[in-house]
């Protein structure tokens, strides 16, 4: 096998490690579609680190962290619903960064590449960036999984049992942040939210536990993209598509499945 499809094919299950329990998570807490307003900020935070000259994805992750405060912000002090606001801060990122590269003239911009992802093109820098945080991500949800469960499955009873709850809540939000901006080389800005929420849903029909559910998720993930990396390869594919087609194809599996045991 070439390397650069070995980088791909480790990039790719990298981030699916981290995706499946996170994922679930994101299911649990039915925080879908935040997990889709921060992916689509991420195109803002891909302007502002070509503008500071940093690297994109410590720019993804600052713009991350500035929308998710937005958001608790505004919760806050408009009167609107979550739903609302997510969909106003989602869209208006979203168009406020294809805005911001549109006039950065004296910087080649592959916007194909940023909304679909390049995952073939990952280099040992990449996967530095996946892996890294990845194995910290990892090792905190572990260290603290009895802690987010509990959050997570009852806030108040949580809290009663001395849970910090609200430092859960922006530990989870970071993690999600920092997610999107490593995940974001691998399906692109408008597919990252896939990686987080389609494994996690396919998971449900073969766990009975959290702890089975995350693994499930993971595992899952990794066989979604090495199925999108081979259909990319054979059929000349986008590859990000590819990968969330196969998971897609893994849900439509669950899904069945679960009716049939009903």
């Amino acid at each position: 096998m070439d390397d650069f499809l070995l980088r791909a094919l480790a990039a790719g299950i990298g981030v699916a490690a981290v995706t499946g329990p996170l994922g679930s998570f994101v299911i649990w807490r039915r925080m879908a579609y935040f997990g889709d307003t921060l992916a689509h900020s991420a195109l803002l935070g891909v302007s502002l680190g070509l503008f500071l000259g940093i690297n994109l994805t410590i720019g993804v992750f600052i713009c991350c962290i500035v929308v998710a405060t937005l958001l608790v912000g505004l919760q806050n002090r408009v009167q609107l619903s979550s739903d609302a606001i997510l969909g106003i801060l989602s869209h208006g990122t979203l168009g406020l960064g294809l805005v911001a590269v549109s006039f950065l003239d004296d910087i080649r911009v592959d916007l194909m590449a940023l909304l679909f992802g390049d995952i073939l093109a990952v280099n040992a820098t990449d996967l530095l960036l996946i892996y890294a945080p990845g194995a910290f991500i990892i090792l905190l949800m572990v260290v603290m999984w009895r802690a987010l469960v509990s959050a997570t499955v009852h806030e108040d009873l949580a809290r009663a049992e001395g849970v910090p709850v609200e430092k859960i809540n922006i530990l989870l939000t970071l993690c999600i942040a920092l997610t999107v901006a490593t995940a974001m080389k691998i399906v692109g800005i408008l597919l990252v939210a896939a990686l987080l929420i389609i494994p996690a849903s396919t998971a449900r029909a073969f766990s009975q536990t959290p702890e089975q559910m995350a693994v499930c998720a993971s595992v899952i993930g990794g066989i979604s993209v090495t199925g999108g990396l081979t259909l990319s390869l054979n059929f000349d594919t986008p590859p990000g598509p590819s990968i969330v087609t196969c998971t897609l194809l893994l849900f439509a599996i669950s899904a069945a499945t679960r009716s049939l045991r009903s």
